[in-house]
């Protein structure tokens, strides 16, 4: 994604489509995003239902963040119905689960666009399956194609725990591998990529180092299971005071006439490249974005 089309996704909240209490609450949170679920929050007896109450979500709403929604799997029995009835009501993102291979991302983005459905509507795509693990050079490779509609991954820590066996450590040791292998493929294919829930949503000190590790490793947001997750993440996923000191000199460092022409200068001691200007007008430009 370049700095003409970003949109902040540092905090990502799941709202189950049956928790009216949760629904109503959504104009006053400080969250980037939000995604009304359809999939594991909802009963089974209740996900008709469900479905039904997303139009009265979206339509109307003034958005002054993303609205997405996940949908259940395609191959489930609810999984072609969420799509259509969902894209209807045009949210900004609907977000696939159990993805496996590129089919299923090509197979949802050709059931909205014979449904007419607008291209403002993007895919998001939980990686939550040791397929789509193995297969995520390939599905990321469709970023690269505006016409596949596909925005985002998100990770789906909690499942991926569940299908591989893997010890669920607090330093998330043996989940790390694979979560910088999916970093890795959604910078390949140009894609936003947001980390995993921590289920814990009370102990907020061991949520605010998962946000500092996540953003370390790349990861553009992190998804929430609750509202009092929002304000850490902001702030993790956030650029630094310290970054934007660096930033802003290095930029008044390429500014200045001696170095017009100059592909690397020297400032306080060390080598700067014109790539690490880019870098710092990117973060700079972010940083705009995130305070407007």
């Amino acid at each position: 994604m370049t700095i003409d089309t970003y949109r902040p996704r540092r905090s990502v909240l799941y709202i189950p489509a049956s928790n009216d209490k949760a629904l109503t609450k959504i104009a006053s949170l400080a969250c980037d995003a939000i995604i009304i679920d359809l999939e594991d929050a909802v009963l089974p007896a209740d996900k008709a239902a469900a479905r039904d109450k997303v139009a009265g979500i979206l339509v109307g709403r003034e958005r002054r963040r993303e609205m997405v929604v996940r949908i259940n799997a395609l191959a489930s029995e609810w999984g072609a119905d969420d799509l259509l009835a969902v894209a209807k009501a045009e949210p900004d993102g609907i977000l696939l689960p159990k993805i496996g291979t590129p089919r299923d991302i090509l197979e949802a983005c050709d059931l909205l666009d014979d449904n007419f459905a607008p291209d403002s509507v993007k895919l998001w795509a939980m990686v939550e399956t040791p397929k789509a693990l193995l297969n995520i050079g390939a599905i990321a490779e469709l970023g690269r194609d505006p016409a596949s509609r596909l925005a985002c991954f998100v990770a789906g820590t909690n499942d991926l725990v569940k299908a591989t066996g893997i010890l669920a450590t607090p330093d998330r040791r043996y989940l790390m591998p694979w979560l910088m292998q999916l970093v890795l493929a959604a910078r390949a294919g140009g894609l936003d990529v947001i980390d995993g829930v921590a289920n814990d949503f009370r102990d907020l000190d061991a949520f605010a180092r998962e946000c500092a590790e996540g953003a370390a490793m790349g990861f553009d947001g992190k998804s929430l299971i609750h509202p009092a997750q929002i304000e850490l993440a902001n702030r993790a996923f956030s650029p630094a005071p310290q970054a934007l000191a660096e930033a802003r000199a290095i930029r008044d460092a390429f500014a200045r006439p001696e170095n017009a022409g100059k592909g690397v200068i020297a400032l306080d001691g060390r080598m700067v490249e014109r790539l690490h200007l880019a870098q710092a007008e990117k973060l700079l430009a972010k940083a705009a974005i995130i305070g407007a």
